[in-house]
């Protein structure tokens, strides 16, 4: 079962999950500029790898009870602090609305699962992508409000249809620009959203096609899904670095996630992390 749940996911992933776009950036963090300590030596003179996560399955998850952190940005995190670094690795509890500041004001070192775009690359910098995302809508398949034949964006751009989304994620950005009639309800966590759509007090939920693709296999009584094509932020998903990292550290763990990527161990990670996700569902 876990194999063709995960042979699935694959075929739709494209990872997470958003950030909150910050177009000031600051100067303040001390292992982020070029004239200073290249930011891999700072961390290992501390000892400690930082890793700003926000919870958005199956790329970060966080254990309500413990406060372990799971999902596979989350273990490509740990693994490179744990054994590329050879140093801890500590997860700061962060929101999708702070995620890029508390990066720029040295708060943590790697921002976890942030969707490169161009406005977003003026404030942080990049690693290569680790996975790619692209934005679903989910939907309550008894709603008479929604049509039956969705074709495209515009067809749940209706005034009386409210969609939810979580505030601050390229998502919400994405979304905000397309509807202009219908209402959108902005939430500051995933469950906030899924509650708000399973209670019926929001039409459509809108969050990246993975990510609503577990929700969908938890909830198939009821659940539909909407992948528009072409497809809506169409992006990739990376680490983010503050701005002016320099390139070389930026190169090391560019050469770690594409040896990852190309030896299936990312897929590895994914499927490990899907399969969890769904047993905590049930």
């Amino acid at each position: 079962m876990y194999q063709n749940v995960a042979s699935k996911f694959l075929k739709r992933a494209s990872a997470i999950a958003v950030a909150a776009v910050a177009l000031s950036v600051t100067t303040s963090g001390f292992a982020n500029a070029e004239d200073g300590e290249p930011l891999w030596a700072t961390v290992k003179k501390e000892g400690v790898l930082r890793c700003g996560a926000a919870v958005a399955p199956p790329y970060v998850m966080r254990d309500p009870k413990t406060g372990t952190y799971s999902g596979f940005f989350a273990d490509l995190c740990r693994d490179f602090g744990q054994n590329v670094l050879k140093v801890k690795v500590q997860f700061v509890d962060t929101t999708w609305d702070n995620i890029v500041a508390g990066l720029q004001a040295n708060k943590w070192d790697l921002s976890l699962a942030l969707n490169n775009t161009p406005e977003r690359a003026k404030a942080v910098s990049f690693s290569t992508g680790a996975s790619n995302y692209e934005i679903s809508f989910v939907y309550n398949k008894s709603n008479p409000k929604i049509p039956k034949n969705l074709v495209a964006i515009g067809d749940l751009d209706k005034p009386g249809l409210t969609l939810v989304v979580m505030s601050g994620t390229a998502q919400d950005k994405a979304v905000s620009a397309v509807i202009k009639q219908a209402q959108i309800m902005r939430l500051p966590g995933m469950d906030e959203t899924r509650l708000a759509v399973t209670a019926k007090r929001a039409d459509v939920l809108v969050d990246a096609s993975d990510t609503n693709w577990i929700f969908v296999e938890s909830h198939p009584d009821w659940a539909k899904t909407f992948t528009p094509n072409p497809a809506l932020a169409k992006q990739e998903v990376a680490f983010g670095l503050r701005k002016n990292t320099r390139e070389e550290d930026i190169a090391e763990l560019n050469t770690y996630l594409k040896q990852k990527v190309s030896t299936g161990a990312v897929n590895a990670l994914i499927k490990k992390a899907v399969r969890q996700t769904l047993d905590s569902s049930k």
